[in-house]
């Protein structure tokens, strides 16, 4: 088959569309015909070489995907040959096949076309895993998204709105800022031209929002925390605005804020479609 090769780290010149070996599926996997993959900001740390493959996972990039099954291993119950489905991968989603534990394949949801699917499982599995299952956001809850306008943002004002919570969004334009409005969001705020800590306090009187999804790190650390109610909690996926900052651990214990974090974007249990 034929596979985006990373050559070696560097600029968008070292993926190269070479021949490679067949995937080979295990007993608990399916075999995937790729039709479309998407682009998330991990494949571009991966080319760089900041963002190593997970151990055992194809050494291609492309972490998601959306295809026909080939073929099913002696394990597998959930899926047959010829299903339309999208999957949630380790790597490997830059090639015409890919082969993908049966627990990280998704049906394709319902009018949503197969291209289309392919940029589905990660923001979905991100936000569900982090938000919802982690961080416990529940109806009647208010909820404020960095980056708004973002993959992982759009889907997640559409998932908190769905849930019954009040969604708060940042995003750097007002362009961006409208999309967040048609998508759902409840409050939105230009970063660039308002402190967000302060709309939000106004916008809860003097409260705060119950969780906060962050791609920025460092930079919104201590406003995040500021940003927050009694029993907060910040879930942290990102650090484009640097990983590094300081911490004065009572700022915590007022409000019982909860601040975690993961690596967003990685395969695991929470994307079974059992």
């Amino acid at each position: 088959m034929k596979a985006i090769v990373i050559t070696q780290p560097g600029s968008p010149e070292v993926l190269q569309l070479q021949e490679v070996e067949d995937p080979q599926i295990k007993d608990d996997e399916v075999l995937i015909k790729v039709e479309a993959t998407a682009l998330n900001r991990a494949d571009t740390l991966q080319r760089k070489g900041s963002y190593p493959p997970p151990k055992g996972a194809s050494p291609y990039p492309g972490l998601e995907c959306s295809g026909t099954i080939l073929s099913v291993g002696k394990n597998v119950s959930r899926w047959k040959v010829g299903d339309q489905v999208c999957a949630l991968l380790g790597g490997g989603g830059y090639a015409e096949k890919v082969a993908v534990p049966a627990g990280q394949v998704l049906p394709v949801p319902s009018g949503v076309s197969l291209k289309d699917a392919a940029a589905f499982p990660e923001v979905a599995c991100t936000v569900w895993s982090t938000v919802f299952m982690t961080s416990h956001l529940s109806p009647g809850e208010s909820f404020l998204v960095h980056g708004g306008s973002s993959g992982i943002g759009t889907f997640a004002i559409q998932m908190g709105k769905c849930q019954g919570v009040r969604v708060f969004v940042t995003a750097g334009s007002e362009e961006k800022l409208a999309v967040c409005k048609d998508l759902g969001a409840d409050v939105c705020i230009n970063y660039k031209t308002e402190d967000f800590v302060a709309r939000v306090k106004e916008e809860t009187g003097g409260k705060g929002v119950d969780v906060i999804l962050d791609c920025m790190g460092a930079s919104y650390f201590q406003r995040n925390l500021g940003s927050l109610n009694i029993d907060g909690r910040l879930f942290i996926i990102g650090t484009q605005g640097g990983a590094k900052t300081e911490l004065n651990i009572t700022s915590l214990f007022a409000k019982r804020l909860t601040v975690q974090g993961i690596v967003p974007l990685i395969s695991g249990p929470w994307c079974s479609s059992k």
